[in-house]
């Protein structure tokens, strides 16, 4: 591969870069993917349902418990995980990702959703794939940008292969991975999603893939089904979110061990797997069941058997699985599983999908289109609570080859989407980081000046002179000094003020200047003192409002450290904007 890369040109060895990481990330995923799906075919159809209940009561448990014993004592307690933390890397730490997280994820989810964990595969995917783009990189000497690209080729194949979908893929990294990054190069996206899906496509069956093929062509006349249906995704999509938030605040605040809390999330969620075994796992297999008009079947394999088949028992029964959704998925990653929100928020679409279509139904509406609804359902929550409409279009229109549906999932993904903004301009899981400025938003220049490091601007080669010094020594420091600012110190090397060569040359060429110069007489304090702690976007904005080309940094009790001046913040950001713009 060195040598390769030494023959051949930069765009070349990218193309190569991103068919290799593209076929290592679609083996992950086809390898993650097979895992699970074989353990929950032993549990879904080799047990019956007496002994079902057995195992939806003890296999989430050991699922979330076993996956937090692995971080412990396997991975040393480093269990970063989402989306989020290859944002994290991408914007502060040069895009370079742990080795570990190339096979980290892939056991702790496979533990976790092989056993039982109400959450998805796909983003633990794009992860390993971004960690293995990135150390592919790191390996090959790679700069920044290539080795970003490579992040991103690797979560793109990641994804591609779960959902045989490589065109989602690609929109997964640029709507989500590369937000705020500024790029040129695009083909090791293109070949990577496409080795990826092509990776799964030929060595998974047909029904381990996220695929449904039940649908009917798209009618014009069932617009205000879709209407309706992308306000309610909208709607429920922050109820997602909000669920989400409050769990993991309780965990949070939890006044337990790590084992501890895994136990308590590990008995709720077995619980609610025993009284709704639909939340048992990702759940496609419940969607595809209803798609294909198997609703019967589903509930014949929960406890609502004993109820009996009505249509309004379908609606509850639906409903609340709906409702729950939220709560086991968010209650399987914040207690100490791994998994992500993809698959829950397309399996909470789908029933959102086909609830509403019930509904109609029952209230005597005629030619529902009820597949279609469960369909564009899923991509109208996985909009709402992603922030990732474009992903989900495409990713519903490649998995069931609905690309006539594209209006009706464009349609309810926009205004899902849009009622998700109004409600939060930032993805809830993203906006603590937003605000600390840890992670890319939009705003490209804000992106590079938040990856500035403060103590790199500071310039502590400075003139300092005590406030009691005499003007002998004030008038030896100007004259064997090579700075424009002095800054004068009080005891303990508290700043007190600055005095500028600018104020002090005039006092040189007069014949009473010699006794005006003085500590007191030209010491004045500063517009506006930085703390060490500030960050550069409030840093800028201070240099703004005074109008000031230096300005003095200090620490909490108001120790000198010395100055930063504009010039310096300039150059910086010029030489970012050059290493991350390609």
């Amino acid at each position: 591969m060195f040598w390769l890369k030494s023959v051949l040109n930069r765009n070349q060895f990218l193309i190569l870069s991103g068919v290799l990481v593209g076929i290592t990330c679609g083996l992950a995923g086809v390898v993650l993917k097979s895992l699970v799906h074989y353990i929950h075919y032993i549990i879904t159809y080799k047990v019956h349902f007496e002994r079902q209940v057995l195992f939806y009561l003890l296999f989430p448990f050991l699922g979330i418990v076993l996956t937090t014993l692995v971080v412990l004592f396997v991975f040393k307690g480093q269990d970063r995980k989402g989306i989020a933390a290859i944002l994290y890397e991408i914007a502060q730490n040069s895009s370079v990702v742990s080795s570990v997280k190339m096979y980290s994820q892939i056991v702790q989810s496979a533990i976790t959703v092989g056993l039982g964990g109400s959450a998805g595969l796909e983003s633990p995917i794009a992860v390993t794939g971004a960690a293995i783009g990135s150390n592919f990189a790191q390996t090959y000497k790679l700069d920044y940008r290539e080795r970003t690209l490579l992040l991103a080729a690797g979560a793109t194949a990641g994804i591609a292969s779960a959902f045989n979908a490589p065109i989602a893929g690609m929109m997964f990294a640029f709507e989500i991975l590369l937000t705020g990054v500024v790029f040129s190069d695009f083909l090791p996206l293109v070949v990577a999603a496409v080795c990826g899906s092509l990776t799964s496509k030929v060595l998974l069956k047909e029904s381990v893939l996220f695929h449904f093929s039940s649908r009917t062509a798209f009618d014009y006349h069932n617009i205000p089904f879709y209407l309706v249906l992308g306000i309610l995704c909208g709607l429920y999509g922050r109820y997602y979110v909000l669920i989400a938030k409050y769990v993991d605040h309780w965990f949070h605040d939890l006044k337990f061990g790590r084992l501890q809390k895994a136990a308590i999330g590990g008995a709720i969620l077995s619980v609610l797997c025993v009284l709704y075994p639909p939340l048992f796992g990702e759940g496609y297999d419940t969607i595809k069941a209803i798609t294909n008009g198997q609703i019967q079947e589903v509930i014949a394999n929960s406890f609502f058997r004993f109820i009996g088949y009505h249509e309004w028992v379908v609606i509850v029964f639906v409903v609340v699985i709906c409702l729950l959704k939220a709560f086991s998925a968010s209650i399987t990653i914040f207690s100490g599983g791994n998994g992500g929100n993809f698959a829950p928020s397309l399996f909470a679409g789908g029933l959102v999908g086909y609830a509403f279509a019930l509904v109609c139904e029952k209230l005597g509406i005629s030619n529902v289109p009820e597949s279609n609804l469960v369909i564009v359902g899923m991509a109208g929550v996985m909009s709402g609570v992603l922030y990732a409409p474009l992903t989900a279009i495409f990713l519903i229109a490649e998995s069931t080859y609905g690309y006539d549906l594209f209006i009706p999932l464009m349609m309810v993904s926009v205004i899902s989407f849009s009622i998700a903004k109004w409600f939060s301009s930032v993805s809830p899981d993203l906006e603590n980081l937003a605000k600390q400025g840890k992670i890319f938003t939009r705003e490209h220049d804000r992106n590079l000046l938040s990856l500035l490091h403060i103590p790199d601007l500071i310039d502590k080669d400075v003139q300092v002179v005590g406030a009691g010094a005499s003007r002998e020594e004030l008038a030896e420091l100007v004259r064997t000094g090579k700075r424009n600012m002095i800054a004068v110190l009080e005891e303990g090397n508290k700043f007190a003020g600055i005095i500028s060569m600018d104020d002090i040359r005039p006092l040189l060429f007069t014949p009473d200047g010699y006794d005006a110069l003085s500590i007191s007489n030209l010491a004045r304090p500063a517009a506006v003192m930085i703390n060490e702690f500030d960050n550069v976007l409030t840093i800028v904005k201070k240099f703004d409002e005074t109008g000031a080309w230096n300005l003095p940094v200090v620490k909490v009790d108001g120790e000198f450290v010395g100055f930063i001046s504009k010039s310096a913040v300039l150059n910086s950001y010029r030489q970012l904007l050059r290493s991350h713009s390609g």
